[in-house]
């Protein structure tokens, strides 16, 4: 039996590149429902989605961040889907990539898939926040990968009904990714030529990759009170 897969987009001010990514993404065969979870946005993206009848629109009451996001998209998903996507609202024609992160888990060779973007045509800082990431999943669970932070990922259902979802700010992926490989599920890395909007090397993006750097470690430091405990 075909299974049945929702794909979750949180957005926030997207509306210069939402409706390509929605254009692109239903033309992926795979995927049976889209949903998009509007975190507050001022501009007019909620009404770019609600343009597309077939696709379900999730406004939040205010900005209240990607993780609560994510739970509120998840929390509606988990009610019909087998297998759940997560995808930026900012990938445009590249969220027809999402085809190859289905593959593994349609065919029963992982439980998650991450994607693995090329490299970066900026070179935005200096690979802190990156490294601060893989630190932090070897640390705890003594496994090695090397795109943590990708928020382009599936994931069966059995393993989103056994983690938490929980607001970490820029920390969800790590926190999530932790927790998927605690449980013992697989998580394998998959190649695509997905690409978005990339923090540049100027003050706002600086201050970006601090607010990130800040998140994770906080992750970590939760992580490791938590296996105390």
């Amino acid at each position: 039996m075909k299974p049945i897969i929702a794909a979750i987009i949180p957005a926030y001010n997207e509306e210069a590149f939402i409706e390509k990514t929605l254009i692109s993404l239903q033309k992926v065969d795979e995927i049976t429902d889209i949903l998009v979870v509007d975190d507050g946005s001022k501009d007019d993206t909620c009404k770019i989605v609600e343009a597309y009848k077939n696709i379900k629109l999730i406004k939040q009451p205010y900005n209240m961040g990607k993780g609560a996001a994510l739970k509120k998209g998840v929390d509606v998903a988990l009610e019909m889907a087998d297998i759940v996507v997560f995808l930026d609202a900012d990938l445009e024609n590249s969220s027809r990539e999402v085809k190859k992160l289905l593959k593994p888990i349609i065919e029963g060779s992982a439980d998650v898939t991450i994607a693995k973007f090329p490299p970066p045509k900026i070179t935005g800082g200096f690979g802190l926040v990156k490294s601060l990431a893989e630190t932090g999943v070897y640390f705890h669970t003594g496994k090695t990968l090397t795109s943590t932070l990708s928020g382009q990922r599936a994931i069966r259902k059995e393993v989103l009904n056994n983690i938490n979802i929980g607001h970490h700010g820029f920390g969800i992926e790590l926190a999530m990714t932790i927790d998927i490989l605690s449980k013992g599920y697989s998580i394998v890395e998959v190649d695509v030529d997905m690409s978005h909007r990339e923090t540049e090397r100027n003050i706002s993006g600086f201050m970006h990759r601090g607010k990130q750097f800040v998140d994770i470690f906080k992750v970590i430091y939760l992580k490791k009170l938590q296996r105390m405990n």
